[in-house]
């Protein structure tokens, strides 16, 4: 296959967003393959956040560590005409961004107030680097440089219209829009990471995108102070999704 003609496309996704489900949803075309998180044993490897993720070792002995190797795949993959690389945006750390012109960029943003708690269930005391939101304006004033193809996803829009904003998705990355990727069956798919079971409880229950509902737990009062420095971030991010 013709390395020139496949089209790449690079989530970028803050954590307890619908990154999973979007995942699925391109799994269930016909002319795509998808990974789920490629970076994320790297990141592990070079952070100190393998102190506190549940199934750390587990998931770096599962996967390739080095970043540039990763890079590398997902620029030379030809298994299948889409290429669908699910990432978290504090998954890139220092990685030469260069990369990022050869592909197209989605940003997946979240409103805090509904994805801070969510975060909270699993990891108990997160920081502005654990959530995503600092380093996804990091991301999009990169690629604006780059004058690299992207385009900025809000869930919660995503969520009231799933198919009206696949559509515009699946145009601007140039291919046509699959009815089935509306849909799929409950339960895990092969392409899911070791930390499935750890983070993907609610998505292995559905059959696609839920309908969106505000989140109804208060946020903890320790973390008010993060959900403040989240949310200029998210702004700008919001001010840009279709």
């Amino acid at each position: 296959m013709n390395t020139q003609n496949i089209k790449r496309i690079c989530l970028w996704s803050c954590p307890r967003n619908i990154s999973t489900a979007t995942m699925y949803s391109f799994a269930q075309r016909s002319d795509t393959k998808v990974y789920d998180e490629p970076l994320y044993g790297y990141y592990l490897k070079e952070t100190h956040a393998a102190t506190y993720h549940p199934g750390a070792q587990e998931i770096m002995d599962s996967m390739e560590c080095d970043g540039e190797k990763v890079v590398s795949m997902m620029l030379n993959s030809t298994e299948k005409p889409v290429l669908f690389f699910k990432n978290m945006t504090h998954h890139l750390l220092n990685l030469d961004t260069a990369f990022l012109k050869e592909v197209t960029n989605v940003l997946l943003t979240r409103d805090p107030r509904d994805m801070i708690p969510s975060f909270h269930q699993v990891i108990k005391n997160p920081t502005i680097q654990d959530v995503g939101y600092s380093a996804h304006t990091q991301i999009l004033k990169k690629l604006d440089q780059l004058k690299a193809k992207t385009i900025v996803l809000d869930a919660t829009q995503t969520l009231k219209d799933p198919e009206a904003k696949l559509k515009k998705l699946c145009d601007f990355i140039g291919i046509p829009f699959e009815k089935p990727m509306l849909y799929w069956k409950a339960g895990p798919i092969p392409e899911d990471g070791v930390w499935a079971e750890h983070w993907y409880g609610n998505v292995h229950k559905s059959t696609g995108f839920i309908k969106y509902s505000p989140k109804e737990k208060e946020i903890p009062k320790q973390l008010k102070p993060l959900l403040e420095e989240c949310i200029p971030h998210y702004e700008v991010l919001k001010q840009r999704s279709i």
